[in-house]
């Protein structure tokens, strides 16, 4: 998409153009982090925005800067050497960068690899909020498919070069079937229950007193009510769906 390797086969059209042909004219409206951001340690967070703004040929005054910093949460910091930050603010601060010629299409790689727990979240809101606050489209790459299902709308996965299922989110995961976990009281009596029921070939397991049913969505509240006409105690209802079982079992499958 970047350009940075040439593709042996097919083509790529951004912006209703090609990306062989008028590779100048969409890389002018894409901004992007490949892995992570290099910066000149020895200068400023301001500093290397300064730089990069002369760099993108577009004249970008000091307050879009300024607004920047604020938007990524580095105000405070900005006249701190880069040398200083940690990773999750370097991060943040190739957002900014990103952001420095307005581009309408922001592509991330692996923008959360090798942040802690408190980082991995400040980039998710910030990703959040370029689609949100900023209405721009952010294509994301990468393995952390627990981050994916918090952020994305759309997503393709890929296993071995070839595309594997691509749609909305929402709808691939609702589309599949699902592990419920149900804590109850008479797991026995449940057991008893589903067995002489409509979900008596759903595969159930116990654990830690603790039953879990594989299902589909539509079936939780039918089986929740079920219970409770037969007077089991149902305390909590937890889906456990995540992309990652859904990711396994496509590319198993």
């Amino acid at each position: 998409l970047l350009s940075l390797i040439n593709p042996t086969s097919g083509t790529i059209n951004l912006f209703g153009k090609s990306i062989i042909e008028d590779r100048n004219y969409i890389l002018s409206k894409i901004g992007c982090i490949v892995e992570k951001p290099d910066f000149y340690k020895y200068l400023s967070a301001q500093k290397n925005l300064e730089l990069f703004a002369r760099i993108s040929g577009k004249e970008i005054k000091k307050s879009k800067i300024n607004e920047l910093i604020d938007f990524v949460g580095l105000t405070g910091r900005e006249k701190d050497k880069v040398s200083g930050f940690s990773h999750g603010m370097k991060q943040r601060l190739g957002i900014a960068q990103t952001l420095l010629h307005d581009p309408e299409l922001i592509i991330l790689d692996e923008p959360t690899t090798g942040l802690d727990p408190q980082g991995i979240i400040d980039i998710r809101k910030l990703i959040l909020q370029l689609k949100n606050e900023k209405n721009k489209t952010v294509i994301i790459s990468s393995h952390i498919l627990s981050e994916i299902e918090l952020i994305a709308n759309r997503m393709i996965i890929i296993n071995n070069g070839k595309t594997i299922v691509q749609g909305q989110v929402s709808e691939l995961l609702n589309s599949q079937e699902i592990i419920v976990l149900f804590k109850i009281d008479l797991i026995d009596k449940a057991l008893s229950i589903l067995k002489s029921s409509i979900f008596s070939a759903c595969e159930t397991t116990v654990e830690d007193s603790q039953l879990f049913i594989h299902t589909s969505i539509e079936s939780i509240s039918i089986i929740n009510k079920l219970f409770c006409d037969n007077d089991i105690k149902v305390s909590s209802i937890e889906i456990k769906r995540k992309l990652e079982d859904y990711f396994l079992r496509l590319i198993n499958s």
